[in-house]
């Protein structure tokens, strides 16, 4: 007869379970045991996994597949491992840069042997690759953020399909690690803030003029939670003044952002916070651009309800700040982004819950009102517009030099004016910022240097000293879509009538120079909106956009400069925005991706010709390129590579080229590129 087995008290034992499912299922209840057919105890308090010799003593040779390894596998392959023990070996053999991830630049061996679930450990398998073993990082990491000591862990979680995986986690796990709120229960993540360097690190929240309940309620919070010493302040009505703005870099904060009413479960109402995703790592904030796209992955999820709450977000900050803000700290007030705004707020409405068609259509009310405001008190408004030509610049407003960048960013354009001075680098930032010393032409570079912030495209020598000045191809693409979604929902919504409720001034159109040097202004409210009048302006920049912008011999939209009034040449993968705006030509979309042109290239010896499809000098194996190599230039130490250029390849230029593609009937093209830089991702994760 067989002794009896004595486990651990409290054991569960693995049954047949889903594999492929959020961490927080898969690492549900205590730890897990298998029933081996084995009376072997040696390993029921902990794995301890085998380590392979060290570099020196031939890490390189590896085993060959010996008794140890299973022979055959009637089920699915699953293995008993201690969390803390393993990622201390992982870790220590294959991160061999430190990084605390696995990747192909590790040098380690790429091979650990695991204990089988079936063996209790005894018998073991290779796990073998960078693919597996960073997953196996992962699902250890997951393990131990779930409390978990000992698991069962399958095969199929370290060889699933990158791409189904990377979907999988970014629906069940990402959303969920990067979702913030601001309230009493949120404050203590959202006001920890990576790029302070005041060296004060105690929470401030500042609330906009206007809002005494929301006040009050932040004071209220800073009572109750006394150990986070938690200052409140009250904004001035106009809080995106240059000067009040710059005089916050020595007490940054957060701002606050939209907050429903709820009952508080004593009979009585408080405030609590919208949650919002961040973009994570230094950017623990609410984005403007990247709320976008972020919001197209929260569509493509189901989590509807999150993506609008973001436009909500962006309501408010309109309504209080003027403007949907590059990011929600305090030294972002005076800088907007890429607006987004309508085609977020009508992809959503599109999928709002269909049982309340009267809230819905109030909700997209005041999406469509909040657009409007920016695009007359922002967009086409002075300073951002140029009267003479109609284009719309990034040009925000701003003094001295921008705070929220790393401590040596601007070192090597400070230096200079430094040494004029005699001075150091940072007494000569300090009394610059502080207007003792009067440099305009750093006054200059820093116009330049805040519009490339706000063009999210930061940075890139596309925009190099001169950004404020161009009327660029991405931003009459965004304008044009935003004219077009309101006329459209004004139409097709609204029964092609839209009062405004707030009272600002509105632009002027046609734009002109006469126009707008004449004070006087309509207001908002002196009548309704209706459709044709946005058409009529779509129709309008559409013609300057062919006008300034258009090149009919390189076949590519380029930025026109409003100051030196010509075209920069620089070749940017922007120049198919408008296929995502619908503001292109069938003609222009065809030249754009099939006519041949010849470009001449400034970095060989002797500038030699070449030619080539407009497309193709983008796209390469993972996708397409922010720019052309050739209008990029040649890089030196002097003259270091910026991430906005060539070769770099970012997502949103990814996405906006395939939508542009696909909705002009380039199906082929854009499945073509989509392939391209998913299966680049997918062969570096």
């Amino acid at each position: 007869m067989a002794p009896a087995l004595n486990h651990p008290s409290g054991v569960t034992f693995v049954e047949e379970r889903p594999t492929n499912v959020d961490a927080a299922t898969y690492y549900a209840g205590g730890d897990s045991y298998t029933r081996s057919r084995t009376y072997s105890t040696s390993h029921i308090h902990g794995y301890r996994p085998k380590k392979t010799p060290a570099f020196e003593e031939d890490w390189h040779l590896r085993p060959r597949r010996l008794s140890h390894d299973e022979k055959s596998v009637t089920g699915p392959r699953r293995f008993l491992i201690d969390v803390e023990e393993t990622i201390r070996v992982v870790l220590e053999q294959e991160d061999t840069d430190g990084d605390f991830q696995i990747s192909v630049t590790d040098a380690g061996p790429k091979m650990m042997a695991l204990g089988t679930a079936t063996s209790n450990g005894f018998k073991t398998f290779d796990i073998r690759g960078t693919y597996m073993l960073s997953n196996l990082l992962q699902e250890l990491a997951l393990a131990r953020d779930h409390n978990r000591k000992r698991i069962v862990l399958d095969e199929a979680r370290l060889t699933e399909n990158p791409v189904d995986r990377l979907s999988r986690m970014i629906k069940h796990s990402f959303w969920h690690s990067l979702t913030r709120r601001i309230d009493g229960d949120g404050l203590e993540i959202i006001t920890a803030d990576p790029k302070n360097r005041t060296g004060r690190i105690n929470p401030r929240i500042y609330v906009p003029h206007g809002e005494p309940a929301m006040a009050e309620y932040y004071r209220k919070v800073a009572k109750e939670k006394p150990h986070m010493n938690l200052d409140v302040q009250v904004l001035p009505e106009k809080p995106d003044d240059p000067a009040f703005v710059k005089s916050l870099n020595s007490k940054p904060g957060i701002l606050a952002l939209a907050m429903n009413e709820i009952d508080d479960g004593k009979g009585g109402k408080t405030l609590k916070g919208i949650p919002f995703i961040v973009p994570g790592a230094r950017f623990n904030e609410l984005y403007n651009w990247d709320s976008y796209f972020i919001a197209l992955g929260l569509l493509v999820d189901g989590q509807v309800t999150m993506a609008k709450g973001m436009v909500d977000h962006f309501i408010f900050e309109i309504k209080h700040y003027g403007k949907i803000l590059n990011g929600s700290r305090s030294y972002y007030l005076c800088r907007t982004q890429p607006p987004f705004l309508t085609d977020m707020a009508l992809q959503i409405y599109n999928q709002l819950d269909r049982t309340d068609v009267e809230a819905n259509r109030q909700w997209l009310k005041r999406a469509i009102q909040a657009a409007i405001k920016e695009y007359h008190t922002i967009w086409v408004a002075e300073p951002r517009i140029d009267p003479k030509t109609g284009l719309s610049r990034y040009r925000p407003d701003g003094l001295g030099i921008p705070p929220e960048t790393e401590a040596t960013h601007f070192t090597q354009v400070l230096e200079p004016f430094a040494r004029k001075h005699g001075i150091s680098v940072l007494e000569f930032s300090e009394k610059y910022n502080n207007g003792v010393i009067q440099e305009p032409e750093l006054d200059e570079y820093f116009l330049h240097d805040r519009a490339v912030r706000e063009s999210g495209h930061d940075t890139t020598y596309r925009f190099e000293k001169r950004c404020a000045n161009l009327g660029t191809i991405d931003l009459q693409s965004l304008l044009f879509k935003y004219e077009v979604d309101i006329g459209t929902a004004i139409r097709e919504i609204f029964d092609d009538e839209l009062e405004l409720e707030e009272d600002f001034d509105l632009a002027p159109f046609p734009p002109s120079v006469e126009a707008y040097a004449n004070p006087r202004r309509e207001s908002s409210r002196s009548r309704v909106q209706r459709s044709d009048e946005w058409f009529d302006r779509a129709d309008f920049r559409k013609g300057i956009i062919d006008k300034y912008l258009w090149n009919e011999q390189k076949n590519l939209f380029f930025d026109y400069d409003t100051v030196k009034e010509k075209q920069i040449l620089y070749e940017s993968v922007t120049s198919f925005w408008p296929l995502w705006a619908g503001c292109a030509s069938d003609e222009q979309c065809w030249k754009l991706v099939y006519v041949v042109t010849s470009s001449i290239c400034m970095t060989a010896p002797d500038r030699e010709f070449y030619s080539t499809q407009s497309l193709r000098k983008f796209e390469v194996l993972g996708g397409v390129v922010s720019g052309t190599e050739e209008s990029r230039g040649k890089i030196s130490l002097e003259r270091p590579n910026r991430q906005w250029d060539y070769p770099y390849a970012w997502p949103p230029h990814q996405i906006m080229i395939w939508v542009g593609l696909e909705r002009y009937g380039y199906l082929e093209e854009a499945q073509r590129l989509a392939y391209r830089f998913l299966y680049m991702w997918a062969q570096h994760i």
